[in-house]
């Protein structure tokens, strides 16, 4: 099967390169807010919004009189940044995002810059359209190997800035071996805050928590950046070192994200997860908190691993009620505060903790989506799979129509 991967690298460019890298990000983020100014015009006038390609040719016109300095960078830089910005505002219309914002100028986290054209690879090299060869700090060995055999094939790359590190994410289209599909129990994952994820074995596996380790940190020198006069290089200097700090926080967050997902991937054969409203959540009293979890991250990684690896993934509808009802009895009580951590059934008597219930009851879901009617096809319920996994709208139309056929079987099944 082919699959879209990306190959990141973090860069070790020499001062020509990094004038280079910064006039490309530059360029994107200009046409980028030329772009959005340009549509926020339209909009106030009630005209359509025009498409990426129509900008484009807008902006071919107008930069020959007000930017003299195109001739520097790759045409791919503007052009990719008009093709964001017209997602992002299909997004925004759609509902599914806020309204896009312009990107300032300093920013040290939001610099990126897509290219397309001709890329190649070297064993401790990158070679970019317009920028070069750059150097990088890790081998390419394994992109390589891919390249060679032609089992991969280029279609862009990325390149960001991160605080003061340079970084290029290669977007490939891959040759993978299909797996073959495993059979085996499920095992219900319920995401939580006391433990990141609790698995319906008992197996629980516990969050880093980057943000909340440095939150103390974080103050600090948030309120030196906020004491230092702005123009000056001890605001530059107390803006980098908390740029640097928020990189770390990343860093291990998506390291853990990325070692858990395969670890489940690989090692459980069927997962059923429950459809968390993580963006409602994040509005809340434990807002950051969830933010600091990743759920939303976790679901998108596991979602292409288990195709990857052979796995399924079962998706339970949001309105499941996998921590008010009784993993023994399947007896569905009142709702439970935060506070209680132990889940107290008044039919059968049952105290468990309540993550550990969650996942029980999210594992007898999967039993019954895949000795139903409805679930003779293993995988039926799978992100991905066309009948019912592939899109949000799809997911929660395949559960509306079982929801009562689930619920029959969750009464019969073995306890």
């Amino acid at each position: 099967m082919r699959v879209t991967q990306a190959f990141r690298f973090e860069l070790d460019p020499n001062y020509a390169a990094r004038v280079a890298l910064a006039k490309h990000v530059g360029a994107a983020r200009f046409a980028y807010n030329w772009g959005l100014s340009r549509c926020l015009q339209v909009l106030e006038q009630g005209l359509p919004l025009p498409s990426a390609a129509q900008l484009h040719k807008e902006w071919n016109r107008w930069k020959r009189q007000h930017a003299p300095w195109w001739v520097e960078v790759s045409k791919c830089a503007p052009q990719e940044a008009l093709r964001d910005l017209e997602r992002a505002i299909r997004h925004w219309r759609q509902g599914r995002a806020g309204r896009p914002r312009f990107k300032r100028k300093k920013s040290l986290d939001d610099n990126t810059a897509r290219l397309t054209g001709s890329i190649r690879v070297f064993p401790r090299h990158v070679q970019l359209p317009r920028i070069g060869k750059v150097r990088t700090k890790e081998r390419t060995g394994k992109l390589l190997a891919l390249l060679a055999a032609r089992k991969a094939r280029i279609l862009s790359a990325t390149v960001a800035r991160e605080a003061d590190r340079w970084y290029v994410s290669l977007t490939c289209e891959v040759e993978r071996p299909d797996p073959p599909l495993r059979q085996g129990e499920p095992v219900g994952v319920d995401l939580g805050l006391a433990s990141f994820l609790v698995l319906s074995d008992g197996t629980r596996v516990d969050a880093p928590r980057p943000l909340a380790r440095v939150r103390r940190l974080l103050r600090r020198r948030s309120r030196q950046l906020a004491r230092k006069q702005k123009g000056s290089r001890n605001h530059a200097k107390a803006t980098l070192c908390l740029a640097r700090l928020h990189r770390r926080v990343r860093h291990i967050r998506r390291d853990f994200l990325h070692k858990v997902t395969t670890w489940l991937a690989k090692a459980k054969p069927v997962l059923v997860v429950e459809d968390l409203g993580v963006r409602g959540l994040g509005r809340g009293m434990l807002s950051r908190s969830v933010a600091d979890a990743g759920w939303g991250a976790f679901r998108r990684m596991l979602e292409y691993k288990t195709r990857w690896y052979g796995s399924q993934l079962i998706v339970a509808p949001r309105d499941f009620p996998s921590t008010r009802r009784c993993s023994r009895c399947g007896t569905v009580g009142p709702r439970l505060p935060l506070s209680c951590r132990v889940f107290r059934c008044a039919a059968c008597g049952l105290e468990l903790d309540r993550d550990l219930n969650a996942a029980l009851n999210l594992r007898l879901y999967g039993l019954a989506v895949l000795s139903g009617p409805t679930g003779s096809s293993p995988g039926s319920d799978a992100c991905g799979d066309p009948s019912g996994g592939g899109t949000a709208e799809g997911r929660s139309t395949s559960h509306g129509s079982r929801k009562q056929e689930v619920a029959g079987h969750l009464c019969r099944l073995p306890k």
